[in-house]
């Protein structure tokens, strides 16, 4: 059974516990060494030790759940990735776009994107002006 601490709402988590949920997300619950596994490929630099730290921190935060029923925890994203992801980027609306999305999409709009990512958003806004 996946255990949560209890916050009500999550802390927007940091860089390196973004990394560790992205992991999570991609791979499903998992153990600290298959965390470890699957973070060494891109950062050799962070250990065992570091990373099941990171787990233990950020599940007394509430990013993550943990299943105490096996001698290795699992551990679990406490939200889904989307449901974070739209948190983070309404926060990132409300504290640097003076809560304007429009300013946001301008702002990615302008030399953060490659001619396919601009021929697809194109597409959707063509699809959705035909709806």
């Amino acid at each position: 059974m996946l255990a949560r601490m209890s916050s009500p709402v999550p802390p927007k988590p940091t860089p390196s516990e973004l990394e560790l949920l992205r992991i999570l997300w991609q791979i499903g619950p998992a153990t600290a060494k298959q965390v470890h596994e699957a973070v060494a490929a891109e950062r050799p630099d962070m250990t065992a030790a570091t990373v099941l730290r990171l787990l233990q921190l950020m599940h007394g935060k509430g990013l993550l759940l943990r299943d105490e029923s096996q001698r290795a925890h699992v551990y679990a994203p406490a939200q889904p990735q989307d449901t974070l992801q739209t948190s983070l980027v309404s926060d990132l609306i409300h504290k640097v776009f003076s809560g304007s999305g429009k300013a946001l999409v301008l702002a990615a709009l302008r030399g953060h994107l490659s001619a396919k990512e601009r021929e697809e958003i194109q597409a959707i806004l063509n699809d959705k002006k035909e709806s």
